[in-house]
């Protein structure tokens, strides 16, 4: 009788540690996240001075769960029962009622998008044009499903944003859905990551396990609190004013998938 291989079972499945007094308070803040604003064009966005952090990824890398997970709320972020088909930009405000120490931007998750070809060139543009020109835009938070790696999409996304980054933009990759990896997947995908990110931060994160959801709102706060320009707080932006002329001319930006 042939003996049975031993199954190998994810190995990130324990309860998330207790946080720390710094993580607590970073959890704390991004837990005062609301709506702010959608837009279909970068003209139609808010001026406002409060340091933003972008979230990009492909449109089946959990990112609206994830932004939903860091700032503890079900429904904040819109996720689309079709991949792709959510096509703003949503932008949420963080800190006390009434008053904006933060802005996360929400952008449309690429490939995917049962849309019209001319509908994903589009949003092509208005991505890469807000990812090189958003003056206030101080990091950016990549979703990648560890499980697939990173696709030629995402690395097109990376040269998009290389020239900020060697500048100073910040740069954090999240590995996705780190439940479903056995410790020798993660470890593995941790390293891959981290080569092909180019000097990026790299963690794992499981919105179902809450792993890593801690420290990435320890990350994002740190970055907020180093941000040149940041302001103590300024008035809650005026969602109605968007006046920001967006770019003539738009560098390359990630391809949509057929």
């Amino acid at each position: 009788m042939t003996a049975k291989k031993p199954v190998q079972r994810p190995a990130h499945v324990r309860a998330a540690p207790p946080p720390t007094p710094e993580q607590a308070q970073a959890m704390a803040w991004m837990h005062t996240a609301r709506f702010l604003t959608t837009a279909a064009q970068l003209n139609q966005l808010p001026p406002h001075n409060a340091p933003e952090i972008a979230f990009v990824g492909r449109s089946n890398a959990g990112k609206s769960t994830s932004i939903n997970t860091l700032t503890q709320q079900r429904q904040l972020a819109y996720a689309s029962k079709t991949p792709g088909r959510t096509q703003h930009i949503n932008l949420f405000a963080l800190g006390k009622h009434g008053e904006t120490d933060a802005v996360l931007a929400d952008l449309p998750g690429y490939g995917y998008a049962a849309v019209p070809k001319s509908d994903k060139e589009r949003w092509q543009r208005v991505m890469a044009n807000y990812l090189v020109s958003r003056a206030n835009l101080i990091g950016v938070v990549m979703l990648i499903d560890p499980r697939h790696g990173l696709t030629e999409l995402d690395e097109v996304l990376l040269e998009v944003i290389r020239p900020r980054v060697e500048e100073g933009l910040k740069f954090l990759v999240l590995l996705t859905k780190a439940d479903k990896l056995t410790r020798a997947e993660a470890r593995k995908a941790l390293d891959i990551a981290r080569l092909q990110a180019g000097g990026g931060q790299v963690q794992l994160f499981s919105g179902l396990k809450k792993q890593g959801v801690a420290e990435a709102a320890e990350v994002l706060r740190r970055w907020v609190a180093a941000a040149p320009s940041a302001p103590d707080a300024e008035p809650e932006p005026d969602a109605t004013a968007g006046t920001a002329a967006a770019p003539s001319a738009a560098p390359a930006a990630p391809p949509a998938a057929a």
